[in-house]
């Protein structure tokens, strides 16, 4: 038996000239992404089907649901384009919402493609209706607020399928490029991360790791948070970057209230060095104006001023409240809140500065001199790579 899925999408099929690659790109994520697993992905005119084994229903529904550039999908029933074969589909639909959710209330929408077919869309949907009302107990009609919808397309074959589940929406990975990442683990930066896959980057990660000052468990924190963000960008590079010389000679140098923005600064150094290494275009951040005192306008200019490459950050303009719902959406928050701090926070000083002076600011970073120190940080850096076989072991266990 085999499990058949319909794949909606929305921007891939808005790109014009582009639609082609985008397409191509989308088709390819969810190959790779299913690997060895047997299967089928079939094209018609803005319509995606997908083909497994009944046995990989499940994970083919969480690659589907974590692919960026799907809108929607929905596990759907081939039938004979006869109004007999759609009608016991429409009633196995329905009956399925009903004793597995305990739906009621539902309409039946109808799409007719192919006007050979011997009943137009509205004398389909009423049937369907009249059916499924004949034989499913406790079923009623709701035009206006169902329970669910039923929906029948009749194309060059005819489809049968309840409700449409979500997608990532956005575009598929890596057709906008490659990002560097900065990821802590706090709440936002995964976040960021997400945000950015969504938008079809594809990313390598930056961990700054001050060991003995940061535990091992705070690593293995972030490489939980890293698998994560995997699933929707497909695998990712990790690259733990020893900093602790880096953060030392800040502590030494600096003065204490500005501390925080040199080790920003520093951090971006980092991030556009490896940005060139990688052969990357953006660097992405999980900073939220004013959120905590390094994340004011004046002191993300001068921490940002070490590179020349864009900086995306997606949560700018959003709190927290926002952000915190995202990461319970996508799994990372319960491991966000795990209590191993990083070095940001160990570092903090009392009084930090919140508005410098650009100029000053630079002068002062510039003065420590940290060039040495970071360039053997990317030269040490341990980098440790996520497949989206680790992905699949987290989620499935297998």
């Amino acid at each position: 038996m085999s499990a058949i899925f319909l794949i909606k999408t929305g921007e891939v099929l808005l790109k014009l000239g582009n639609q082609r690659e985008f397409v191509h790109q989308m088709k390819s994520q969810i190959r790779n992404r299913l690997g060895a697993i047997p299967h089928k992905i079939e094209e018609y005119p803005g319509r995606f089907f997908l083909e497994v084994g009944e046995e990989n229903a499940a994970l083919a529904e969480f690659v589907l649901a974590h692919c960026p550039g799907v809108n929607g999908y929905a596990p759907v029933m081939v039938c004979a384009k006869t109004t007999e074969a759609i009608l016991a589909a429409s009633v196995a639909a329905a009956r399925h919402e009903a004793e597995s959710f305990g739906k009621r209330t539902f309409k039946v929408e109808t799409r007719r493609s192919d006007k050979s077919f011997p009943l137009d869309s509205y004398s389909m949907s009423s049937l369907a209706g009249e059916t499924i009302l004949s034989q499913i107990e406790g079923a009623q009609v709701d035009v206006h607020t169902p329970d669910y919808v039923i929906t029948i397309e009749i194309r060059e074959r005819a489809y049968v399928y309840g409700p449409t589940l979500p997608g990532p929406r956005g575009l598929p990975s890596g057709v906008s490029g490659k990002g560097i990442l900065m990821l802590s683990g706090g709440i936002d930066s995964p976040v960021a991360g997400y945000m950015m896959a969504r938008r079809g980057l594809a990313l390598e990660a930056a961990y700054f790791h001050t060991y003995p000052y940061t535990s091992i468990e705070a690593q293995k924190k972030v490489e939980a948070l890293a698998v994560k963000i995997a699933a929707f960008c497909g695998g990712i590079r990790l690259w733990v970057i020893p900093f602790t010389e880096v953060q030392m000679k800040i502590k030494k140098f600096a003065k204490p209230e500005a501390a925080t923005i040199m080790l920003r600064s520093a951090m971006m150094e980092a991030a556009h060095a490896l940005a060139l290494k990688v052969g990357a275009s953006c660097i992405i951040t999980g900073e939220s104006l004013g959120q905590v005192a390094s994340q004011t306008a004046e002191n993300m200019r001068v921490t940002q001023a070490p590179t020349t490459f864009p900086v995306l950050r997606p949560l700018i303009g959003t709190d927290k409240e926002d952000t915190i719902a995202i990461a319970r959406k996508i799994g990372t928050f319960d491991i966000s809140i795990l209590p191993y701090e990083d070095c940001c926070v160990l570092f903090s000083p009392e009084h930090p500065v919140l508005k410098p002076n650009f100029h000053e600011a630079i002068n002062a970073y510039k003065s420590i001199d940290l060039s040495a120190e970071v360039s053997a940080s990317i030269k040490n850096a341990e980098v440790l790579r996520f497949y989206y076989s680790d992905v699949l072991k987290d989620r499935f266990g297998n």
